[in-house]
């Protein structure tokens, strides 16, 4: 079993930056993909960014790509999500998920076995 939990998230102004970190536990994610979703109200959850350490590759959605950055720390078992020039559409709850196939990069939500509480993030406009 794997425990997932963020922190990071908050309110900040159009054009500023955050950083979400993503705890792991109950077992080493080095053989996992690990994602990041998020979700608006009253909207379906999204794929934001994820990495596979086995292929030593990142993905990210159009919306994203630029913006921000995921990277992770094995010896910690923790993802980051650095997010920059935030904007409005930024805004909602941030998921992180784990795939136990970690041999590539999926984006669907049903792709993942294992999800965090999330961590709402506000950018304000």
């Amino acid at each position: 079993q794997v425990q997932l939990v963020e922190s990071g998230g908050g309110l900040v102004q159009a054009g500023g930056s955050l950083r979400l970190s993503c705890a792991a536990s109950g077992r080493t994610f080095s053989t996992y993909t690990m994602g990041w979703f998020r979700q608006a109200p009253g909207k379906e959850r999204d794929f934001v960014a994820a990495i596979s350490w086995s292929r030593g590759s990142t993905y990210y959605a159009d919306s994203v790509k630029g913006r921000f950055t995921i990277s992770g720390d094995n010896a910690k078992n923790t993802v980051y999500l650095q997010m920059n020039s935030l904007n409005a559409e930024d805004t909602a709850v941030y998921y992180c998920a784990a795939d136990r196939f970690g041999w590539g990069i999926r984006t669907t939500t049903n792709s993942y076995d294992y999800w965090g509480q999330g961590t709402q993030v506000t950018v304000s406009s």
